[in-house]
């Protein structure tokens, strides 16, 4: 527990450093914390912190800085919101397609934070509408699934044994016919009971459909839009290490880690903080990770957030993410 002193100069400490990306030494922040505190007190105080593992000190100045461990104190205890941090009027999306909603979501995030946007595409429930087997040649089969939102995915599956169209034809019927409306975790589960009851070579074929569907469907489901990476290359607390860039660049490229990520904080509710390595998922002990989910007709179906150094204003970007995640929202909503 910190006693009221040393969380004032905690938090002068932090402010600080966010605003100019320096290290805070105890002549500045006696001056900056209006306390009448001599340096000797204040030194002491910041042996304290650090001990605590609040700050730390590079080894090149004799200032500090705050950890990981620093900031999530001060986001969770000290941070306080100001309203009108970012211009609501310059932030607008329009009504539109949902990708094109998405793109401008990331890019709106990105612009207004200076970091990199990221924002995952609105979940579609994996409905099974309509499917069709064609044959292309000996165990090879086209799996054509139609959701009922006219969305078409195509997959060529090898099978065990060669089918004749006909037999195709009667495995595309079987399943247009009884199970057109469910999910397909439904009519996997359904396949599941009555495969038996199937001739036993259509029971597999259609068994083999669903999992293809499910798969096809869940990847068009991972759509993660990055925008604003180059924004990092002018970020100080990047730019002199190439090692860092390359690893967060990795990241961005690859994708799963983020998508990990975001789908945990779309089980959360309103704006979520990650810092530093603490995520687990995303291990980089220099980023942190504003996010949010964002709602359509009162069900989560995305989520969306700012990515930067763990040196960011926290404030502004809890805001930015906040009412970005509402403007998403409304915009899918009225379309």
């Amino acid at each position: 527990m910190l006693d009221e002193r040393s969380k004032s100069l905690l938090k002068t400490l932090v402010e600080r450093y966010i605003a100019d990306g320096q290290p805070v030494g105890s002549r500045t922040l006696s001056k900056a914390s209006g306390l009448e505190l001599s340096p000797a007190t204040i030194r002491n105080v910041m042996a304290d912190l650090e001990e605590l593992g609040l700050i730390a000190s590079p080894h090149t100045s004799a200032g500090r800085i705050p950890t990981p461990r620093g900031y999530r104190l001060f986001v969770d205890t000290m941070l306080t919101a100001q309203p009108g941090l970012i211009d609501v009027e310059t932030a607008k999306l329009q009504p539109d397609q949902p990708q094109r909603v998405i793109a401008s979501a990331a890019q709106m995030l990105s612009n207004l934070s200076s970091f990199v946007g990221v924002v995952t595409a609105p979940r579609k429930p994996s409905v099974f509408h309509h499917i069709e087997f064609l044959r292309l040649g000996e165990r090879r089969v086209l799996v054509i699934l139609v959701s009922p939102d006219g969305d078409v995915q195509n997959r060529v599956i090898f099978t065990a044994q060669d089918y004749s169209q006909a037999e195709l034809a009667e495995a595309s019927n079987r399943l247009n016919a009884g199970y057109v409306g469910l999910t397909l975790e439904a009519v996997r589960e359904r396949l599941r009971h009555e495969v038996d009851a199937l001739r036993g070579e259509i029971g597999q074929l259609m068994s083999a459909a669903v999992e293809v569907g499910t798969e096809a469907m869940s990847k068009e489901e991972e759509r993660v839009i990055v925008s604003g990476e180059r924004n990092l290359l002018t970020v100080q607390d990047f730019s002199n290490d190439m090692g860092s860039l390359r690893r967060l660049f990795d990241l961005f490229e690859q994708k799963t880690q983020l998508m990990r990520l975001l789908d945990t904080s779309s089980r959360a509710e309103g704006v979520r903080i990650y810092i530093g390595g603490e995520s687990q998922v995303v291990p980089y002990e220099e980023l942190s990770i504003v996010s949010a989910p964002y709602e359509v007709d009162g069900q989560v179906v995305g989520t969306l957030g700012v990515i930067g150094p763990t040196r960011m204003a926290y404030d502004r970007m809890i805001q930015i993410v906040d009412i970005t995640s509402r403007m998403v929202g409304q915009a899918l909503s009225q379309r």
